[in-house]
């Protein structure tokens, strides 16, 4: 019978195999908005993210990440954007604290998310 100990370094395993890695080794990683901001936080972060280097086209009507029409989704995406676009220069995934990083593709149907 393996200790507790085993069991955690395990299950410690376990987790870090099921995140994503990109060809390179690095994690792969989103920047979508925090579900626990204030919708106008959201939106004033989400106006700026469009105007300063996110592709906002595809959250228009229409467009493929237009539904489901939530200042949290349009966020979501803008922000993620603006972090794939511009990381590589030194941009991060805050957004006045209204963002977090996700291991997990926020993705859906016809909506891809930038990777980079």
């Amino acid at each position: 019978m393996p200790s507790s100990a085993m069991l955690r370094i395990l299950l410690a395993l376990l987790f870090l195999s099921s995140i994503p890695h990109k060809s390179d080794g690095q994690f792969e990683d989103w920047c979508i908005a925090d579900e626990q901001t204030p919708d106008e936080e959201l939106q004033k972060a989400l106006d700026w993210a469009c105007g300063n280097g996110a592709d906002c086209r595809k959250i228009q009507v229409n467009q493929p990440c237009f539904l489901p029409n939530t200042v949290k989704d349009h966020a979501s995406f803008a922000f993620n954007s603006y972090y794939q676009k511009l990381k590589h220069k030194g941009a991060s995934c805050y957004f006045n604290a209204a963002a977090i990083i996700t291991a997990l593709d926020p993705g859906h149907g016809s909506c891809k998310y930038d990777l980079t």
